[in-house]
């Protein structure tokens, strides 16, 4: 067990999130998965969680595998052209997942969502969350544009709305 990480993630209380992701800072986020939409099929989730249980702790349970979960939970994988995204953000350890549903995992390389995490956790790291959010949301737009481009109307199965947990 990480005794370090441990602490982090008793220690990141929902004031810290809260500070970090304020009401308005959500609204700027919703918007600017609104206008991704505009651009593309893929249908695009945000979320942020402050720590994680002391239980999941216990387990071992990494960002990878709660942003799974939390894929699952808020049934990212429930639409009907299996295009869904969640960037899931675990605050207490600054790590950012990009989960994709399998009709957009087949055509993307994970290298690709890789970098895209990379670059969000290096403004997170400098405490920048607003910008690294944002960033990470045109450059997965920038993607999802290349290889999943708007043809005719839209339909949304998922809301725009992030999801703080």
């Amino acid at each position: 067990m990480d005794l370090k990480r441990l602490f982090r993630h008793l220690f990141t209380t929902h004031w810290r999130v809260n500070s970090a992701f304020s009401r308005r800072e959500l609204i700027v986020i919703e918007e600017a998965v609104r206008t991704s939409h505009r651009a593309h099929v893929g249908q695009v989730r945000f979320a942020v969680e402050g720590a994680l249980h002391i239980r999941a702790l216990l387990k071992g349970t990494s960002a990878r595998d709660r942003a799974i979960e939390v894929f699952s939970d808020l049934r990212v994988w429930d639409t009907e052209h299996n295009n869904g995204i969640l960037i899931y953000l675990l605050l207490a350890d600054r790590d950012v997942e990009i989960v994709a549903d399998r009709g957009i995992h087949a055509n993307v390389d994970g290298r690709e969502w890789e970098a895209i995490c990379q670059a969000m956790e290096a403004h997170f790291r400098q405490g920048d969350y607003r910008s690294g959010v944002l960033r990470g949301i045109e450059q997965v737009t920038e993607l999802l544009q290349k290889h999943f481009p708007l043809h005719g109307p839209r339909l949304d199965d998922l809301s725009s709305s992030p999801v703080v947990i």
